[in-house]
């Protein structure tokens, strides 16, 4: 059977393989489009077990939100090289599942992965698939959603997108001009909790304990060492607290004192760096 250009451009369009695979599936199938579609995926999942056992340490960060902004979505997508996460195929790819998980908030990575994709496949399918496009391991790595009620989802992307935040705010100031200085502030100084309360007791603990051993050992008298070691909790405090932190447009004041002037107020935020 001959096989047009236009055989080979449709088989692409349902795939995304590329012209020559495509036209090499087709005709190796004889014509037939179930057969070629089927051929291509046991070429990629041939690709994929022979990467399975590789490192995937390059990739995306990416984020999608509700057209009212009440829900965000963060997703990492790993890749082996910084070239193929700059790949236009794998950008879109990653795109496709922030969005998926956007829509339909999978539960856990199980869930997502036998989520439909396009094309009648899972996207556990799309990703084998896009392996044997590529030629590289391909993964889905995390996902977190965050939604909120009353406020408003912030994303930001930082420039090459390996490293994005989500922020929840609310208020009656310009909530996201202040929220996305907050995703800013969260993206270049990786703080552990929104406020002090919510820094987990054994980081506290442990805290205290270096700042005991650390008066110890430099001979501070042993009735002060409990305020000196209280001493260094505050400064964890100040300088891993979000609301804490002095601000990074204007190191004169913190967050907290920056918010309250912009009449916001962020109550939670989630932080991808690629490879965490």
């Amino acid at each position: 059977m001959a096989i047009t250009a236009a055989d080979v451009k449709r088989l692409r369009e349902m795939t995304g393989v590329g012209m020559m695979d495509c036209k090499q599936a087709l005709t190796e199938a004889d014509g037939d489009f179930d057969k070629a579609v089927e051929i291509l995926r046991k070429k990629g999942q041939k690709v994929a077990a022979k990467r399975a056992e590789r490192e995937a340490n390059e990739g995306l960060i990416v984020t999608a939100l509700s057209a009212d902004k009440k829900t965000g979505a963060i997703v990492e997508v790993n890749c082996e090289t910084d070239f193929v996460a700059r790949n236009d195929d794998f950008a879109a790819f990653a795109q496709q599942v922030a969005q998926l998980v956007l829509d339909q908030q999978p539960a856990d990575l199980d869930a997502l992965k036998a989520l439909s994709f396009e094309g009648g496949r899972t996207v556990e399918e799309a990703v084998t698939d896009l392996t044997g496009k590529i030629g590289e391991k391909i993964d889905v790595r995390r996902f977190r959603i965050l939604t909120t009620q009353t406020g408003t989802i912030i994303s930001y992307i930082h420039p090459g997108a390996r490293l994005g935040v989500l922020v929840e705010a609310s208020g009656n100031g310009n909530v996201v001009e202040a929220g996305t200085d907050v995703a800013m502030q969260v993206a270049a100084l990786n703080p552990v909790a929104t406020r002090r309360e919510e820094v987990p007791q054994e980081i506290v603990q442990k805290e205290l304990e270096i700042g005991r051993e650390q008066a110890l050992s430099e001979g501070k008298p042993a009735n002060i060492v409990d305020r000196i070691a209280q001493g260094k909790v505050e400064r964890y405090f100040k300088d891993n607290v979000l609301v804490e932190q002095p601000f990074v447009k204007d190191a004169s004041t913190t967050v907290q004192q920056m918010l309250k002037q912009a009449n916001v107020d962020v109550h939670r935020f989630v932080r991808f760096a690629l490879g965490d």
